[in-house]
């Protein structure tokens, strides 16, 4: 036998699948700390306990460079500088069932609920802001084939009217529309999603509010546009009204 005829001596294919099965290992052990870069630690609803963030730990924070020049680091501490819940507990147990003692469709409890995005507007890949009202962008329009809703009235699951429709605001990307804009009799203008509204010839219907409730749907702070926080925001309000709009919609179903 000649020198250097090592897969004589031992068994090359072992050693392979060997290093297959510490490298997948290895693998999944980062992949698994990837994901918790949101979301973890899991905080308990008892304060003497500690956080939990399972095995393997947490990682170090990564610095990400996002396309229009912004940074975003993770993990972060942005979830955790939330305001506490306007809610209580309803027993004295972990994991029991929370109930609302302010606004749940302001505060943001249950299906209102919404999550600290990025307080900034969402963006075009050449950097241009992706939802705006049809008073600023020219190049999209209402089919003939479909009801242009502006002008007709807005009114909530209670038959009451709330404004009127004065504008639609477009998703560039995806070529559709996402809100309409509602001016309130206060002269107030608010968002509505199109997702919540039922529209036709005879106006647009909303089932999931009243139309008093109109009032406190959450504004944006720019007229033309809309940032990722405020989106949510605005959709968590209308989603809460489900449950939340009247007393009579929080009782048993049997």
């Amino acid at each position: 036998m000649g020198t250097g005829a090592i897969t004589a001596y031992i068994d090359v294919a072992q050693i392979v699948l060997y290093i297959f099965w510490i490298f997948f290992f290895w693998l999944v052990v980062w992949l698994v700390r990837e994901g918790k870069r949101e979301g973890y630690p899991l905080q308990s609803d008892r304060r003497d306990y500690a956080d939990i963030e399972g095995w393997p730990p947490l990682p170090s924070p990564k610095t990400y460079k996002l396309a229009d020049g912004r940074e975003f680091s993770a993990p972060h501490d942005r979830d955790r500088s939330a305001a506490p819940l306007a809610a209580q507990r309803t027993a004295n147990f972990p994991g029991s069932p929370i109930e609302p003692t302010g606004n749940p469709m302001v505060d943001g409890i249950g299906p209102a609920a919404w999550t600290a995005r990025t307080d900034a507007p969402d963006h075009m890949l050449d950097g241009s802001v992706k939802l705006q009202p049809l008073r600023t962008e020219r190049d999209h329009s209402v089919s003939v084939n479909d009801v242009d809703p502006r002008g007709l009235e807005v009114r909530g699951h209670d038959d009451a009217v709330a404004g009127k429709v004065v504008d639609l605001w477009v998703d560039r990307a995806e070529t559709l529309f996402r809100y309409l804009e509602v001016e309130l009799h206060s002269g107030k203008r608010v968002l509505l999603p199109i997702p919540f509204a039922r529209i036709n010839k005879r106006g647009v219907k909303v089932t999931a509010i009243t139309g008093a409730q109109f009032a406190d749907v959450p504004t944006t702070r720019h007229p033309d546009q809309v940032t990722l926080l405020e989106e949510d925001k605005i959709s968590g309000y209308y989603g809460g009204g489900y449950l939340y709009s009247t007393p009579q919609r929080q009782e048993p179903l049997a």
